[in-house]
């Protein structure tokens, strides 16, 4: 598999795009994933983006979006949010990246107002409909696991059936191995999303809250984890998710830090040669 970057390592320690995009590079990684907005960014930052990648020969495997509206209970925010996701399609294939990396949020009001069965039916229906698109633009939908207590999708058995009941072979699983850890999701279990994953996020964390720390910091056993995402033959990537390092000023050494001991991690797998 491909070891990429989730490039906004770079961007919330301030650095500039094309900077990032080169570094990324220069540290050995195969691809990049571009965490930005569509709606955010103007034509030249677009233009930059894939113009970068392409300069030092850096593949968009793929595009993050968080959009939580996709199952808020006003229609008027799911139409928004919904063509917003359209136009982070759009991106993708633009890019032409292999997927949108979705997450879909969590339910309101501690699920005691709105039946949590009608929420989960929204976001089904409306990550459909998103899956179909993508399906027309070649471009797939990778839904993110999130660990928390209310996460719509917060275990391998909730990603399970959500994928099932959506069924657009467009929509798959994304998988994150802290996230899993976290979650208290065994190893063993990933085997469940045989045929439904596409892409791998990886981090480390303390055990206890969401962290995104270099492989090394924290307590995740990542072999046993690698081992059976081995299994699974995803033709795809799996990349680094590191989010506000406590010294941004040294960004540079922390992503260096998480490119070494992944890729080391991913080797002992026999994940990436």
């Amino acid at each position: 598999m491909k070891l990429g970057l989730i490039n906004s390592a770079w961007a919330q320690a301030g650095r500039e795009t094309a900077w990032g995009i080169q570094k990324t590079k220069e540290l050995g990684f195969d691809s990049i994933d571009v965490f930005t907005d569509p709606l955010d960014i103007d034509i030249q930052e677009r233009r930059l983006i894939k113009d970068e990648c392409d300069r030092v020969g850096l593949p968009i495997v793929s595009v993050c979006c968080v959009a939580t509206g996709l199952i808020d209970f006003n229609p008027a925010v799911q139409r928004f949010h919904l063509e917003r996701c359209r136009e982070f399609l759009d991106l993708c294939y633009e890019y032409e990246a292999d997927n949108l990396l979705l997450v879909i949020g969590e339910y309101i009001w501690n699920r005691e107002v709105i039946p949590p069965e009608e929420q989960w039916r929204t976001g089904v229906e409306n990550c459909r409909v998103l899956a179909e698109y993508g399906g027309e633009l070649g471009v797939d939908v990778a839904l993110e696991l999130e660990p928390f207590p209310l996460s719509l999708v917060n275990d391998v058995d909730s990603m399970v059936r959500f994928v099932d009941e959506v069924d657009c072979e467009s929509l798959k699983a994304n998988i994150d191995v802290s996230h899993l850890l976290l979650a208290g999701v065994e190893p063993a279990e990933v085997s469940k999303l045989a045929g439904k994953a596409i892409h791998v996020h990886i981090s480390d964390c303390d055990g206890k809250v969401h962290g995104d720390l270099p492989p090394g910091r924290g307590v995740v056993e990542f072999g046993p984890y690698l081992d059976e995402i081995k299994k699974l033959e995803i033709d795809g990537a799996i990349s680094i998710e590191l989010e506000y390092s406590p010294e941004p000023d040294k960004i540079e050494e922390w992503v260096a830090e998480a490119y070494r001991e992944t890729d080391k991690l991913l080797q002992a797998a026999g994940l990436r040669g």
